[in-house]
């Protein structure tokens, strides 16, 4: 009995963590995973067939591809399509943000406007930049409005606090957003307004499609 009990134990750690999880976002231009792993926890691996973006909101010592690294907040792993890899969390804590970018167009949008895009702004740091994606790390200011702006491309958005954001479009209508530590959300481009962070804090990753 110990003996089947054992192998029942070795298979259950053999499977990696949230392999069969649900994705949190499916569309047709990306799958997005929330992925959150203790030490000892594999997450699954990224689809060979597609480009991946993998975000950190929070850090620790990871494996990924036989190598020990330190990742902090803000870090960003690109996978290529044809290749695929999967991250062993050393220590716990460890939470990703997993971005398949499926092969629809992903265009930009003319910026009808007069306003500047919505990147770069004040807050924002670029992380990654190629053919495919622009990934940026943003921190608003309590109280402190960003510029009016218009978002050119469609965009996955990770939190990485608990706070409150008001938009106000240029007619001056307002839409209070009281957004969670790890919520996501796919926006769509075509939009203009700006922000003000009503809470003490937030800030989030936010990976602008090509």
């Amino acid at each position: 009995m110990r003996t089947l009990l054992t192998a029942a134990c070795l298979m259950t750690f053999a499977v990696p963590a949230f392999a069969q999880q649900a994705p949190a976002i499916d569309n047709d231009q990306v799958t997005v995973w929330d992925v959150k792993l203790n030490k000892g926890q594999t997450g699954p691996a990224t689809p060979a067939n597609l480009d991946t973006v993998t975000m950190f909101l929070e850090g620790g010592q990871v494996a990924n591809g036989g190598v020990v690294a330190k990742r902090d907040y803000g870090d960003v792993i690109f996978t290529p399509k044809g290749k695929d890899s999967r991250s062993t969390a050393q220590s716990d804590g460890v939470h990703q943000i997993v971005i398949a970018l499926k092969d629809g167009p992903h265009k930009a949008f003319a910026n009808p406007t007069k306003f500047q895009l919505a990147f770069p702004r004040p807050g924002a740091t670029k992380k990654l930049d190629n053919d495919k994606v622009i990934v940026w790390q943003h921190c608003w200011a309590a109280g402190v409005a960003t510029p009016m702006h218009f978002h050119d491309k469609n965009v996955v958005v990770a939190y990485r606090f608990d706070g409150t954001l008001k938009s106000v479009t240029p007619d001056g209508a307002e839409t209070v957003n009281a957004y969670k530590t790890g919520d996501l959300r796919f926006n769509l481009g075509n939009r203009t307004h700006y922000e003000i962070l009503q809470s003490e804090h937030q800030c989030a990753m936010m990976t602008e499609l090509k």
